[in-house]
């Protein structure tokens, strides 16, 4: 009896009847994910130290990043004209293949920073998948499941971080450069499975079928000049603007975390390199933790209060980093289980307040278009980071303290969306 009920109590849950509700390229998408997120974050903890170990060094580091920023501008510029083109199945296959598939084997035999920086560019090729994964994932998806769905996502990279462990194992025995050479292999072998099964099992969308038609005589110069009135739409839309500038913040925030934490941790608080695998995984148990127990409690359609909430948890958990003393681990534990509650409650939130603000006629555009002007304006910092670090390597976590104040006040200043009136693009 007790097994009937606590099956009956998993049917039930909200994110559980959100899946169910939204099968095809939703389902499929979301079950796919750990082909990306296990040999992702088996290698993210040591990408930085992989390229440290082998003579890269801090201001190089910073230098890639901001150099395939500017290129990722680009690729996202035309993601949206391929994406309506070529139509968002078959955009997404040619991102995962480039993009990561091709990259993960450059990656695997660099030795220098040519090759890191052709692997890095190679990757910028994601970001043309980035358009058409986002409108592949959602578009036939119910609009006011978009938060849950998000949240999906977010739990299937987060399963993808147990696996973590086993390169902190391996790289214990073995050094960071040979693991992660094999590792990077392996993730090379895992995206040629993911865009073969995205072929076989996704469909076009709808919304993608009609811009096929609708694009397909139509030259790529003059979609490239109908951007100079889509422009100037967004920019006057507010609710539009709003949501960009906190998500590029977050994307700021998330560079200057992902390539310069490992060095923080490792240099200036003197923790063993086999602990950087650990804090993937806790945070990963608390966000899901927080995901499927706690989360769903409150109204999904909330956004604002959330918002505000786990970006203040943001800036709690960088204090606890800048005030850990050498050696404690202790207080980064405390800094991992903050930022975690926070991500679970900013991320899907973010992802779904831009979706729900811009025109579904024109989605795979103005999300090309936003994903280019994030980038664009995030790449300097990418420098700029590896210059702060150079001098003192908190420095660029204090940085990201004054990010998060800056997007709590915008936050403050934004409006609830309407989730079932997607359509709706008002003032």
């Amino acid at each position: 009896m007790n097994l009937l009920v606590k099956a009956k109590k998993i049917r039930n849950h909200p994110l559980v009847k959100t899946l169910a509700r939204n099968k095809g390229n939703p389902r499929t998408l979301v079950l796919i994910e750990p082909l990306w997120g296990i040999p992702y974050n088996l290698i993210a903890p040591f990408a930085t130290l992989y390229m440290y170990t082998q003579g890269i060094t801090d201001v190089q580091i910073g230098t890639i990043l901001s150099i395939t920023m500017f290129v990722q501008v680009f690729f996202s510029f035309f993601g949206g004209i391929l994406t309506d083109k070529l139509g968002r199945k078959r955009t997404t296959m040619l991102g995962d293949f480039f993009g990561w598939g091709l990259a993960c084997v450059v990656w695997a035999v660099s030795d220098n920073i040519w090759l890191f920086l052709a692997a890095a560019l190679l990757n910028c090729f994601e970001q043309v998948n980035q358009t058409a994964w986002f409108c592949l994932l959602i578009e036939d998806a119910e609009p006011k499941d978009l938060v849950g769905i998000y949240t999906w996502v977010n739990i299937g990279g987060l399963v993808a971080i147990f696996f973590a462990p086993l390169s902190g194992l391996f790289i214990n025995s073995y050094s960071v450069v040979p693991v992660l050479r094999i590792l990077y292999l392996i993730f090379a072998a895992t995206m040629l499975m993911k865009t073969l099964i995205t072929w076989k099992y996704c469909k076009e969308t709808r919304q993608g079928k009609v811009r096929i038609a609708e694009t397909e005589k139509v030259p790529i110069s003059r979609m490239l000049g109908e951007y100079r009135h889509l422009i100037p739409r967004v920019l006057r839309d507010r609710r539009i603007m709003k949501a960009v500038a906190v998500s590029v913040i977050l994307y700021i925030t998330n560079l200057v975390s992902v390539n310069f934490f490992s060095l923080y941790a490792t240099q200036r608080l003197e923790l063993p390199n086999q602990y950087l695998a650990l804090f993937p995984i806790l945070n990963a148990a608390v966000m899901l933790f927080f995901m499927v127990i706690v989360q769903h409690r409150d109204s999904s359609s909330k956004f604002r209060a959330p918002m505000q909430t786990g970006l203040a948890l943001y800036a709690l958990g960088i204090l606890f980093l800048l005030l850990a003393p050498v050696n404690n681990l202790v207080w980064i534990v405390i800094y991992v289980f903050v930022t975690a509650v926070a991500s679970a409650l900013v991320t899907p939130r973010k992802d779904a307040l831009i979706q729900l603000n811009i025109d579904p006629q024109e989605r795979a555009r103005i999300n090309a278009l936003i994903m280019a002007s994030t980038i664009a304006f995030s790449s300097p910092f990418g420098y700029f980071a590896g210059w702060l670090s150079s001098i003192d390597r908190r420095l660029p976590f204090v940085f990201m303290l004054l990010l998060f104040v800056t997007a709590m006040l915008i936050v403050r200043r934004i409006r609830e969306p309407e989730p079932c009136r997607e359509d709706d693009n008002k003032q």
